[in-house]
């Protein structure tokens, strides 16, 4: 099954995204704590594209696709144009060092790699793909 959702990059569209997965997460019996796990990956992700690839434009616009090729398996695809950020390139902040200087933000990207099995990046056809797989 696959399934798609197109969206505005704006972050007032953050909660489609949510309603989006947790319904399809839901609709294949996926455990309830699994699903807040990640819809909380989901939305930190789409949120890091928003910002930082398309500074929230609403005109902008990304594709959330997933895909349940097997039982027990989803993959997430973050679908856009805009400018790359591999979080697999990104050295994480040191915890004591976003303590000490009271930093807000560095640890969505850490969130996400401990909730997610598998994170990928690819450029096909000219589009970002951030490919996100979880084992359920």
């Amino acid at each position: 099954m696959n399934y798609r959702y197109n969206i505005g990059c704006s972050l007032t569209n953050l909660k489609g995204i949510r309603d989006f997965v947790r319904k399809t997460l839901i609709e294949n019996n996926v455990p309830e704590i699994q699903v807040s796990s990640i819809v909380l990956a989901l939305d930190e992700m789409c949120s890091n594209v928003m910002i930082h690839a398309h500074h929230c434009n609403p005109d902008d616009s990304l594709e959330l696709q997933i895909k349940h090729p097997q039982t027990h398996t989803f993959i997430f695809e973050i679908i856009d144009d805009g400018s790359v950020f591999d979080i697999n390139e990104f050295a994480e902040p040191n915890m004591d060092s976003l303590v000490h200087d009271k930093r807000k933000g560095g640890l969505g990207i850490r969130l996400v790699k401990s909730i997610m099995d598998k994170i990928e990046y690819t450029k096909e056809e000219g589009k970002n793909i951030c490919r996100l797989t979880k084992k359920v």
